[in-house]
């Protein structure tokens, strides 16, 4: 089972260093030690961690149409960029940078423009994963 250092734990997570060790001293990370003494965080209690700390952080309003998409980033817009058909809208999500091509219709019909709050929801059929 792989382990983590504080602040490999903390770069997963978007966050400081001294934030992982305040969560950690306060009992909310549980963390070992490893043969050289140092703090570690098992990679089973980090996803876990990971998964409690990330729900509800992008929940979609209540008042919004159901839907199964389950990738949902609020964000703002940060680049909108079109020409006679297509459009290339920018989104900041956090730390997560998020770019679509819509079609120029689409951008005007919802008034799309730099500074606007969006949802970005993202449903693929494809999914690439590299082991980091």
């Amino acid at each position: 089972m792989p382990s983590y250092s504080i602040g490999q734990a903390a770069r997963l997570l978007g966050v400081s260093s001294e934030t992982v060790r305040r969560w950690a001293d306060g009992g909310k990370l549980a963390v070992e030690r490893d043969g050289a003494g140092r703090r570690v965080i098992g990679g089973v209690a980090l996803a876990a961690f990971a998964r409690e700390r990330g729900a509800g952080l992008h929940a979609v309003p209540e008042d919004e149409v159901a839907t199964s998409v389950r990738n949902s980033f609020v964000g703002i817009v940060t680049g909108v960029r079109t020409d006679d058909v297509a459009a290339q809208v920018e989104v900041q999500a956090g730390p997560h940078r998020l770019v679509s091509l819509v079609t120029r219709e689409a951008v005007e019909e919802l008034g799309l423009d730099v500074g606007a709050t969006v949802t970005a929801r993202v449903k693929s059929t494809s999914v690439h994963i590299n082991l980091t």
